[in-house]
């Protein structure tokens, strides 16, 4: 790994777990009930800190968790573009 990266993945590694949970779902909330554009905004921008966390973190994950985050990024994401097409 990069000097950066390392960097990186130890700062993550403190943050508490329940505090993104709770970060993340507040984000989803507004997300979904923000009107049109700007709430698809706000989801595809966090679907892509979560594909950018899934592609840094791929390696160490097992193959189950690895679907799970897949399967949450597309929904994720279908949900934006619903929300932006719609």
């Amino acid at each position: 790994m990069q000097r950066t990266q390392s960097v990186l993945l130890t700062r993550l590694a403190r943050v508490n777990p329940t505090t993104v949970f709770l970060a993340a779902l507040v984000l989803v909330l507004v997300g979904l009930f923000a009107p049109g554009i700007v709430g698809g905004a706000l989801l595809l921008a966090l679907a892509a800190g979560l594909a950018a966390l899934l592609v840094t973190t791929w390696r160490v994950q097992s193959p189950a968790t690895r679907m799970i985050r897949l399967m949450i990024l597309t929904l994720l994401v279908g949900a934006a573009l619903t929300k932006i097409l719609g």
